[in-house]
């Protein structure tokens, strides 16, 4: 039924869960899985050195944050006895880097987690998953814990 599943991650107890539900469906139905962790852009705009060794260390960081999450979720999708690639991804906001893997992989199914933010807090923060499912046009499998 789905030949390919990408999963985003992002270290998150909710991502692994969606890592969990993914590596359930892959062995149901035999289907390729890419793990994806998108580096946010970097937050602040400037100009001059400080600048740039800010942007530096960010990107380090970030790198490293996002790699951690792949290894968790790789480490994850072998134990459960599923073959995995990962990517690290990027884009103009975490969506569209979702959105740039699904496309570069030709996902046909999204597992992904959702933190269930309401109100005030996903005013302020925003939901990478609603953005996603206004976006994509194929199935998103939304997992919360």
């Amino acid at each position: 039924m789905f030949e390919h599943i990408l999963v985003p991650v992002d270290g998150s107890k909710t991502s692994m869960l969606a890592v969990s539900k993914a590596a359930a469906l892959a062995k149901t139905f035999g289907s390729a899985v890419t793990a994806v962790s998108v580096i946010d852009p970097y937050p602040f705009t400037g100009v001059g050195a400080d600048f740039v060794y800010g942007q530096a260390q960010y990107a380090h960081a970030a790198a490293a944050q996002a790699n951690a999450a792949l290894d968790a979720a790789r480490n994850a999708m072998t134990e459960a006895g599923v073959p995995v690639s990962t990517v690290v991804g990027e884009g103009q906001a975490v969506h569209d880097g979702i959105l740039r893997a699904q496309q570069s992989v030709g996902a046909d199914l999204i597992v992904m987690g959702s933190h269930g933010r309401r109100g005030l807090q996903r005013l302020v923060l925003g939901s990478v998953t609603q953005r996603v499912l206004g976006a994509v046009h194929v199935p998103v499998l939304v997992v919360r814990d």
